[in-house]
């Protein structure tokens, strides 16, 4: 078997004990082992990605036991591109948690910071839905812990209200899980994939309550319409590195609706048939809308930001409902652009509001602060990948989107909704960065900007660095557009193939050959 595969769930799950036990009183330490660990999941994720990238399906069997009976972990395209985005942002993450001081303000950073990685990466492996449940509850765990770093009021209540949120999800979950099993027997996806397609239409209805629930369960995490109202509290009340690492967050949703809607309950299942999509499509729209007004309404920066999040998955839900070749090539790069935009704003307000001093991330006009011009400079190019502007990667993926969509009988609403949110998020971000930046340079009595002293020990040239890096990578999204949605294209066919993922895993006797 290949052993490489289960070592981004063993990894951080052994790493997270040793820094919660051992290294908890001596930060040094604690910081040295944690960035060591993601810089070595982040080097074995490319490696499978390269290995996954030939295109076979690699699956590893946890005891040595045959699916459907044991617990088995799958690599294909898109799990070893989940994989290696999470832990590219995991190490720009880090990184700006260490050189800003983020870590240090609370306990058992570096140990959460892990068991997440651990729930993240293992959600992407799984292959095996009560597991994807069980990975589901650590990333739930750990980020509630890393939500609440540092304390206070603000930041406990928007906690509370994400893991009553989520729980509530852990139960439809299960609620789903027992139905399924009630029905089929087993809870292997691929086995699933198989025993589904045998279901009679007529006797269809309890698999068709479960996806549905399923469905619910995956918006949830996804913050669609009407489960989204969790996102803008913890966002912009969690620290902001932690808002940072959500980024990829809501994407465990998306991940799941691709898996499980294309494997099990694909277009051509006769008990569900097109019913994933028509309940996304509206739900999308009304979750770009929700975002957009947001954005527009905001008073502060990350309340801002987190709105725009949010509207930038309802774009990527809007490609997804489509569930065709085209429209995932789609979703799967703007994906990967959402999340280092997202990611790279975060962090940059986290500079931003630590040297405005008592204003914080409120939009009002102040003296400037030091490094005022490089700021700017980084928040126009955070604010041109995040509304879909050009040059960057925002205006490739949202032209992938709209060119996607082109088929839909709801083309008109679709493309309208697209370019007026877009619209309307460029007006939000320039009335921000106007405030913020403009604004303020006007404000200082002496024209120049207000220097902190101070200043180099707060934000050291790695906080930047990190920013820079994430905005690099946009860049990178962008100069190598076609390199990438080449691999997008055949991540897309496999997935919207589920034979070879059920050939990997299954045997030909289990398969009815």
């Amino acid at each position: 078997m290949m052993h490489w595969i289960i070592v981004p769930v063993v990894l951080p799950a052994l790493l997270a004990p040793v820094l919660a036990a051992v290294a908890r009183h001596d930060i040094v330490l604690a910081r040295v082992l944690s960035l060591a660990g993601t810089l070595l999941l982040a080097a074995v994720a490319l490696g499978l990605t390269i290995l996954a990238a030939q295109g076979d399906t690699h699956i590893y069997e946890l005891g040595n036991w045959n699916a459907p009976f044991g617990i088995v972990l799958v690599l294909d395209r898109l799990s070893a591109m989940m994989l290696l985005l999470t832990t590219v942002l995991a190490l720009i993450v880090q990184t700006y948690a260490v050189a800003s001081g983020w870590d240090n303000r609370g306990r058992h950073f570096h140990a959460l910071f892990q068991f997440q990685l651990m729930g993240i990466c293992g959600a992407f492996l799984t292959g095996d839905a009560f597991n994807l449940f069980v990975f589901f509850e650590v990333l739930l765990i750990a980020s509630y812990g890393l939500m609440i770093h540092g304390g206070g009021k603000m930041r406990l209540q928007a906690g509370l209200h994400y893991v009553v949120m989520n729980l509530t999800g852990s139960t439809l979950f299960l609620f789903a899980l027992g139905t399924i099993y009630a029905t089929t027997g087993t809870l292997n996806i691929a086995d699933l994939a198989v025993k589904v397609r045998d279901i009679p239409i007529e006797d269809a209805a309890l698999i068709r309550v479960a996806a549905m629930l399923l469905l619910i369960v995956f918006a949830i995490k996804a913050a669609l319409f009407p489960v989204q109202f969790w996102l803008p509290g913890a966002y912009a009340n969690a620290p902001a590195p932690v808002a940072a690492l959500f980024a990829i967050m809501t994407k465990v949703g998306v991940y799941a609706i691709l898996r499980f809607y294309t494997v099990i309950f694909g277009p051509d299942v006769g008990a569900t048939g097109s019913m994933p999509g028509d309940w996304l499509l509206p739900g999308a729209l009304v979750t770009l809308a929700i975002g957009v007004f947001g954005v527009l309404g905001a008073r502060r920066l990350m309340p801002m930001l987190s709105f725009a999040v949010l509207g930038s998955m309802g774009i990527l839900m809007l490609a997804i409902s489509a569930f065709t070749p085209q429209a995932i090539i789609a979703a799967l790069y703007y994906l990967v652009h959402s999340t280092l935009a997202a990611a790279a704003l975060f962090l940059l307000a986290d500079l931003l509001v630590s040297r405005r001093g008592a204003e914080g991330d409120y939009l009002r006009a102040t003296s400037p602060v030091a490094q005022n011009g490089l700021l700017a400079a980084l928040f126009f190019a955070g604010a041109i990948a995040m509304t879909g502007m050009p040059p960057l990667s925002g205006f490739l993926g949202k032209l992938l989107v709209l060119d996607a969509l082109r088929g839909s009988d709801q083309v008109a609403l679709i493309w309208s909704a697209i370019l007026l949110g877009s619209l309307l998020t460029i007006v939000g971000f320039a009335r921000a960065g106007s405030v913020l930046f403009w604004k303020a340079a006007a404000v200082a009595p002496s024209g120049d900007p207000v220097e902190d002293p101070d200043l180099d020990v707060l934000t050291p040239v790695l906080s930047i660095a990190s920013v820079m890096v994430a905005l690099t990578a946009l860049a990178a999204l962008t100069l190598f557009a076609g390199s990438a949605t080449g691999y997008f294209e055949q991540t897309s066919a496999q997935l919207l193939d589920p034979s070879n993922y059920i050939q990997a895993v299954l045997s030909p006797q289990q398969m009815g050959y």
